[in-house]
């Protein structure tokens, strides 16, 4: 009768410590760290490599999603010391626990890299900063569970590991397939019948056949929903060179939009406000988590809100409104010479001798308007505060040399635009007390009449604005139009190259 296998032996934790102290593998970081903890292991479980090790392995391996190189994580050799622990051995487990590490560190600070994608940083403190070999594996030893911390890429904004998962779902459902250029012709929809139908169910990876019927149209509108069409289950012009462009194009956008995810913040604590300009929408972040969401109006294609980030420090009630001096040159001035100098009083304008706080205030019909409005002459105007006034109630400062800031507006029908790119340049908000109350916990009060004045914000917050043509959503990626023409600019800056060979 053949002896009973001997179960597998395994390091007893005081043993697995013991190695990780004695360890000449341990830099001076790794070895700073690990005494803190007493030399425990983070990636050891009872006496074995745990989930957190292998899901590491995953992540170095598709490091390309990141635009880095997975050969310079060395994932095959990760994978042999992990094996090698698996024996049991105390040696073996505590080197691969040290590899383990060194690569996610290596890793997580690549990721974490600085990148120009055009925003403009208006305070040294926001700007991304890549973190610190210590503060890397600090923040995954602090997590209550690591292989969580893996699992949700907690060292990146929620919205940079949202798109790179998308990434790797739009890859798996469409990347796969068959590559070709489809001809084109009229539109086809159910029913239709002949070679460019065989042609489509090739390229969408539908066997069979020749006639668009019902397998192919539910294809065929899973590609629309996944590649921002509109989902008609028809292949007109707009889809067919969705088509014909291929599954690279849309991945550079994915790729383009987490660079500029990089700019938010990777762990985020208190308060923040994130303005997506291409969805012309607000969040309000606390820990991380939004807490509300509000509809925002941003800038015409021809006078796009920039990407900034910047710290909101007070709120301007009963504003008045600097009107930026194209729209004096363009707007003001014209109106004037045709309708003469009662139009400013009309309308609660005052024209200003200069942009100093003591500027004084100058008569109408004293300004030469055919110079302003021919641009000869710059001229300071500036709107009262009170109703119609173009800033509503309140705006949202936090300085800046763009003049664009947050603010009300009496212009509500606006917001029931499905794009809603209406201003120069601000971020018009959908609803500003509620905004403030969140800002400074309780309504402002807002005298219905009154001259402009400031409240401080007791700490600044910091606000993020930037443009999202691709962004995580509960049905993949969400892809939305490109009105600033931004991606085409930058995507033609990498020239056609990954982001990866980019660097």
């Amino acid at each position: 009768m053949p002896a009973p296998a001997l179960a597998a032996s395994y390091a007893s934790p005081q043993q697995v410590q013991a190695e990780i102290r004695s360890s000449g593998k341990l830099n001076r970081t790794l070895k700073s760290v690990y005494k803190a903890r007493g030399y425990r292991p983070l990636w050891i479980e009872n006496g074995r490599p745990g989930p957190a090790a292998d899901r590491l392995i995953e992540l170095v391996s598709t490091a390309e999603l990141d635009g880095l190189d997975p050969g310079d994580y060395d994932p095959d050799d990760l994978r042999r010391w992990i094996e090698r622990a698996r024996g049991g051995s105390p040696e073996a487990l505590a080197r691969a626990e040290i590899e383990l590490s060194k690569t996610f560190i290596d890793y997580v600070r690549d990721v974490r890299r600085p990148t120009d994608v055009d925003i403009a940083y208006l305070d040294e403190a926001l700007e991304p900063a890549r973190p610190s070999a210590a503060a890397v594996i600090r923040a995954a030893a602090a997590a209550p569970s690591l292989i969580d911390y893996i699992d949700e890429g907690r060292w990146v904004n929620p919205v940079y590991a949202g798109l790179r998962e998308g990434l790797l779902e739009h890859r798996r459902r469409w990347g796969n397939l068959p590559q070709f250029a489809l001809p084109a012709g009229p539109i086809l929809r159910p029913g239709s019948k002949g070679d460019r139908v065989r042609l489509l169910r090739t390229r969408l990876g539908v066997p069979g056949g020749s006639t668009f019927d019902k397998d192919l149209a539910e294809k065929v509108r899973a590609f629309q929903a996944d590649h921002g069409l509109p989902v008609d289950g028809l292949v007109g012009p707009t889809t067919l060179a969705a088509l014909n462009r291929g599954p690279g194009h849309h991945e550079q956008l994915i790729r383009l939009n987490m660079e500029r995810a990089r700019a938010l913040p990777a762990n985020p604590g208190g308060r923040h406000i994130v303005v997506d300009a291409a969805a012309a929408r607000l969040w309000l972040y606390e820990n991380g988590r939004p807490v509300d969401t509000m509809k925002v109006v941003v800038g015409k294609p021809d006078q796009p809100t920039p990407m900034l980030v910047g710290l909101m420090r007070y709120v301007a009630i009963n504003p008045y409104w600097n009107v930026p001096p194209d729209l004096v040159r363009d707007n003001i001035a014209p109106k004037v010479l045709k309708e003469g100098p009662s139009y400013m009083k009309r309308m609660r304008y005052e024209a200003l001798s200069d942009w100093t706080a003591h500027a004084r205030t100058l008569d109408p019909a004293e300004i030469d308007w055919a110079a302003v409005a021919s641009g000869d002459t710059s001229l300071r105007v500036r709107q009262l505060p009170g109703d119609g006034n173009a800033m509503g109630k309140m705006k949202f400062m936090f300085p800046n040399e763009y003049g664009v800031y947050l603010h009300d507006t009496p212009d509500r029908h606006l917001f029931k635009d499905e794009h809603r790119r209406f201003s120069s340049g601000c971020v018009r908000v959908e609803d500003a007390q509620r905004l403030a109350k969140w800002l400074f916990g309780q309504p402002l009060k807002i005298p219905s009449v009154g001259t402009e004045k400031h409240v401080n914000l007791a700490n600044p917050v910091p606000v993020y604005i930037t443009y999202f043509t691709a962004a995580p959503s509960e049905n993949g990626i969400a892809f939305r139009e490109d009105a600033y023409d931004r991606d085409a600019a930058q995507l033609a800056q990498w020239g056609g190259r990954t982001f990866a060979a980019a660097r």
